[in-house]
């Protein structure tokens, strides 16, 4: 049997009071429907999302997600146009349904993004099931109503529940697998005739409950929970941390603050790594064992090597640190950075599609862009690759055990040989052949008693002003 799911993504999320919709809104810095794209089992017939207020940015993410290899099973989209309702939505997939060859169907949304990889393996597999979730405060969501076997009976909407059904305080989740040709035909005999003159899906899921048995699972509130307002948002990432952090501390991590650490779900963290409070690790992380990251760290696609000690308030993105190198205070590693193991980067250094090799040192307020760095090499303050003409970019490239003395200026294309000393304060243009010296300056003057004749001049300007 092809199981195919649905998400539905169509909605504009008014009390989100937002133009980004609001499937694209994150929790721990990954979009809430990636949250739940990423839940779908591979061995899925597919998935289809329905889109429709934003539909031009779900489908740039979607296309991203796909490139990037975010995606466990073959997604396409369908545009709900006007929406109609829920069951309007599952009405316009029909025809990507059938074309898909579904056989049974797990509807799933898109704004609910703590559902887990094995709840969701377990609907799929299911042959008609509900997920559910009782609630003291059942509030706005819809009530199960079962029979007394437990299957389920029907699914009344709260604008149009008696008094007695609102007092039911088990609600519908708004999770379900169906076989697709019951399905089918609940969804083309929906009518609108209810409080919100809308297409309920409910109405659909309740009369294929009167052909055949639907069965009806509790779940955590918490896995169930949507996302309809920014506290909303605010509360699922509060939950999604916890439930991360529970998992690294068991693997060996420490927090030093949980509370101020955001940890996202595409992370890997080793043994005995220490985060320190502030830090935020987004997208696709991974840090090696016995790190340590610094207080205020930001890093997000980086990978790090064991041993790295990151220290405090340094922005790492799209970067490889290598083995026993050490960043920070204030350091920037942009995208393309590769550090070998031992580098060291200091305190304001910036880096940008920049390779150090072993045991490279930068020590402090450096920019070194589009530029290789051999092995041992010295990188001293204030010096600069200057790799921009206006026009293109052109790259640097020094040899091992160079000394590029401070306030040095490196005019690329340039290249600088094994060996090489460039003096302080100089501006190279051309190559630097090995163990060579390089100087670039205006010659120094020196005039005896020039500091006192000035200082009497400037005593007198005074006196007459």
């Amino acid at each position: 049997m092809s199981t195919v799911a649905v998400i539905l993504a169509a909605g504009l999320g008014t009390r989100m009071k937002s133009r980004l919709p609001k499937v694209l809104h994150p929790i721990l810095g990954d979009p809430s429907l990636l949250w739940v794209l990423r839940t779908l089992p591979p061995a899925l017939g597919g998935a289809v999302v329905v889109i429709h207020h934003g539909k031009e940015l779900v489908l740039e993410a979607l296309d991203a997600w796909r490139a990037a290899g975010l995606l466990h099973c073959p997604v396409t989209a369908v545009d709900q146009g006007e929406p109609l309702g829920t069951g309007h939505a599952l009405q316009v997939c029909i025809p990507e349904l059938d074309r898909l060859g579904a056989r049974k169907v797990a509807i799933l949304c898109g704004d609910v993004p703590l559902t887990s990889a094995a709840t969701v393996r377990h609907l799929c597999s299911a042959e008609a099931l509900l997920l559910a979730m009782d609630l003291p405060a059942p509030g706005s969501y819809g009530r199960v109503i079962q029979q007394a076997d437990g299957r389920l009976s029907g699914i009344v909407e709260a604008k149009d529940a008696t008094p007695a059904q609102l007092a039911v305080q088990r609600v519908n989740g708004g999770a379900y697998a169906l076989p697709w040709p019951a399905l089918k035909k609940a969804l083309q005999g929906l009518t609108n005739q209810n409080a919100q003159k809308e297409y309920y899906l409910t109405d659909a899921v309740a009369a294929v409950a009167r052909d055949l048995a639907v069965a009806v699972e509790v779940c955590d509130p918490e896995e169930l929970a949507g996302m309809n307002s920014r506290q909303d948002q605010a509360a699922l990432q509060a939950a999604a941390q916890r439930r991360i952090q529970r998992y690294w501390m068991a693997e060996g991590v420490t927090f030093l603050h949980p509370d101020s650490t955001l940890v996202g779900p595409r992370v890997a963290l080793s043994r005995d790594v220490l985060l320190e409070p502030g830090v935020r690790l987004e997208g696709a992380v991974r840090i090696g064992e016995g790190c340590r990251i610094g207080q205020g760290t930001v890093i997000t696609d980086a990978v790090l090597g064991e041993g790295v000690e990151v220290r405090p308030y340094c922005v790492i993105e799209q970067a490889v640190v290598g083995a026993g190198a050490k960043v920070g205070p204030f350091a920037r590693l942009r995208e393309g950075t590769d550090l070998a193991e031992g580098v060291h980067i200091g305190n304001f250094v910036e880096t940008k599609k920049a390779k150090l090799h072993r045991g490279a040192k930068a020590n402090h307020l450096a920019y070194l862009g589009d530029a290789e760095i051999g092995e041992g090499t010295n990188i001293g303050a204030g010096v600069i690759t200057c790799n921009y003409d206006g026009v293109n970019k052109h790259r640097t490239v020094i040899g091992d055990r160079v000394f590029v003395g401070s306030d040095t200026q490196l005019v690329a294309p340039v290249t600088i040989g094994d060996g090489a000393l460039i003096g302080a304060g100089s501006t190279i243009t051309r190559d630097v052949p090995a163990d060579a010296l390089a100087l670039s300056r205006a010659a120094q003057t020196e005039k005896e008693g020039g500091a006192s004749r000035l200082r009497n001049r400037q005593k007198k300007q005074t006196r007459l002003s």
